[in-house]
């Protein structure tokens, strides 16, 4: 009999003969080509429908019906089998994600494990930043940072000359593609307000397509816990939660919480992709840390497939040596494993949104913190996993780490950057002219657009935006914010007559190891030096504080002239 092949079809002539005709009617078959054919043990298993006859015993082998070499069977029946091929392999995967639990006794557990990447691997399915969204903690009351949020949130403090401490997670985010961002604010929010408005408004700022750039500021809500303010993280977020069952956020599969005073650079879609992979309902980025940091931290151990066993908040003594950990079997580098033997949490994590409504509003509806109180609790009855970031991420939630980090820009080759062409830090336009320079040395400094700077000496500094340096200043290990503001010539001249101070840095000034905030006015002839090595000082009504040594000018502060701090 001659080979027919059917009308309008793709299927290769060697699915086999057929004896019968029997229509085996499906909507929108699939096509089924060369690449996708069926294995002999696959089309073992399979079984007729109840509601169509059973074909001939003939079409049940494949061994049979590939060397038979008789005329096709019609294509209905053989879309038939193609579908039910499909489920089949749908049920070979669902058991394959339980096959440790189902394997024979014989089974060895070097066996086993073997098949659970196998089968991992065969069910990953790529994530889209569409389904992500991103809630970025606007933080407390910044007690830490003080006095540099003691007129502004902790998130838009400055930092590296031009930009605020948000700049960082918004860039990341919008480098990794998610562009559905929330931002919860509490404390002293107005500029941090100003800024995203001016920067990440949709049409004026950054583009985000069909996302979204929502500050949502802590107000009363119904309920007896609406009446208060945020608690904590968690609080914080569990207020918000309704937000999650807007239509617009359906398709929200995972929701990435983050903090606003870390630097680091991160693809949050690899983090997601990874915690997606894993099937984990929680997880957590991590970074190893030695000893002498290790108590400033949430500590955490994992077990071999990197499922959190233990959380601590912060450890001290007996508790702190109980977390350590072999960190060469996570691949680090024999001297980095020797010297970094705890995992820390950095404040990033990713839920799936199910598991986040279920934990905040059901299991832990009094849980204010997800450091200290949700993530050790979800780790007893939820699959919490690590992600051990290797990059370099530093918490600059102190003076002296947010002071150390800004200098540390300065490096020749610093381990943080905002110099990548690929992965950019956003900030707001200021559309400032460049910076103006008259004969001055200026060392392994970062000195920031719209500056004036007159026969200075700078040395390992951050200079911000229109910050002013008349002659004879010198300025070592210092950060200097700039200002809002530019005076004209006559106001300053007005100024200096009347025997007061203009904004910027007087002639003949002298500062070290000094934060210099924005707006400050600093005279002529003025030592900064702390030449006492002070360690904690409170001056407000002259316009300065000292924390662990370190010099801090309040913003809008009058240093008068001939001043020795």
């Amino acid at each position: 009999m001659e080979r027919v092949r059917p009308r309008n079809s793709r299927l290769p002539t060697l699915l086999g003969p057929s004896s019968r005709s029997a229509p085996f009617p499906l909507q929108n078959p699939p096509f089924l080509d060369q690449t996708t054919l069926p294995s002999p043990l696959l089309l073992r298993h399979l079984r007729p429908s109840r509601t169509f006859p059973r074909p001939p015993m003939a079409t049940c082998s494949w061994a049979a019906t590939t060397a038979a070499a008789a005329p096709p069977r019609p294509l209905a029946r053989c879309r038939s089998r193609v579908a039910a091929l499909r489920r089949t392999a749908a049920a070979s995967a669902a058991a394959a994600s339980c096959v440790l639990a189902e394997a024979p006794k014989g089974l060895k557990v070097e066996q086993a494990d073997a098949v659970e990447p196998a089968a991992a691997a065969a069910a990953r399915r790529d994530v889209g930043p569409d389904t992500v969204a991103s809630i970025i903690l606007g933080g407390g009351a910044g007690t830490r940072l003080f006095p540099l949020t003691r007129t502004r949130a902790k998130p838009a403090v400055p930092v590296g000359g031009c930009y605020r401490l948000i700049d960082i997670p918004m860039s990341n985010c919008i480098n990794s593609k998610i562009n559905k961002i929330y931002v919860l604010t509490q404390f002293n929010s107005q500029s941090l307000n100003r800024h995203i408005a001016r920067t990440y408004n949709i049409g004026e700022g950054v583009g985000f397509g069909d996302g979204f750039v929502e500050v949502l500021a802590a107000t009363q809500t119904t309920g007896e816990s609406g009446k208060r303010w945020f608690q904590g993280t968690a609080d914080a977020v569990r207020q918000f939660l309704w937000l999650f069952e807007d239509a617009r956020l359906k398709r929200i599969e995972n929701i990435l919480i983050l903090s606003g005073d870390h630097l680091y650079r991160m693809d949050y879609m690899d983090f997601v992709q990874k915690h997606v992979d894993k099937g984990a309902d929680i997880s957590v980025a991590c970074v190893p840390v030695d000893e002498s940091r290790a108590s400033d931290f949430g500590l955490m151990k994992t077990d071999k497939n990197g499922r959190i066993t233990d959380f601590l908040e912060k450890p001290k003594d007996e508790s702190l040596k109980s977390m350590q950990l072999d960190m060469g079997t996570f691949g680090l580098r024999p001297e980095v494993a020797d010297t970094c033997k705890y995992m820390a949490s950095m404040g990033i994590y990713v839920f799936r949104t199910d598991i986040l409504l279920r934990l905040l509003r059901g299991h832990y509806p009094t849980a204010n913190d997800f450091g200290s109180e949700v993530i050790p609790m979800a780790a007893k009855d939820y699959n919490v996993q690590a992600y051990l970031f290797d990059g370099y991420w530093e918490d600059i939630g102190t003076i002296k780490s947010f002071f150390e980090a800004n200098l540390a820009l300065t490096d020749q080759s610093p381990n943080f950057y905002f110099y990548d062409p690929v992965k950019p830090i956003f900030t707001s336009p200021r559309f400032l002219p460049p910076t103006k320079v008259e004969n001055c040395k200026v060392l392994n400094s970062i000195v920031s657009h719209g500056c004036f700077l007159t026969e200075c000496s700078v040395d390992r500094s951050v200079i911000g935006v229109r910050s002013r340096l008349e002659p004879g200043v010198q300025l070592k290990d210092t950060m200097m914010m700039g200002a809002d503001y530019y005076q004209t010539e006559a106001e300053r001249f007005s100024e200096l007559s009347d025997g007061k101070v203009p904004v910027g840095v007087g002639e003949n000034t002298i500062i070290r190891n000094c934060i210099i905030d924005k707006n400050a006015r600093i005279g002529k002839n003025v030592m900064i030096m702390n030449s006492q090595n002070v360690q904690e000082a409170e001056r407000p009504l002259e316009g300065f504080y000292i924390r662990s040594g370190i010099t801090v000018v309040l913003k809008n502060a009058v240093i008068p002239d001939g001043t020795v701090i």
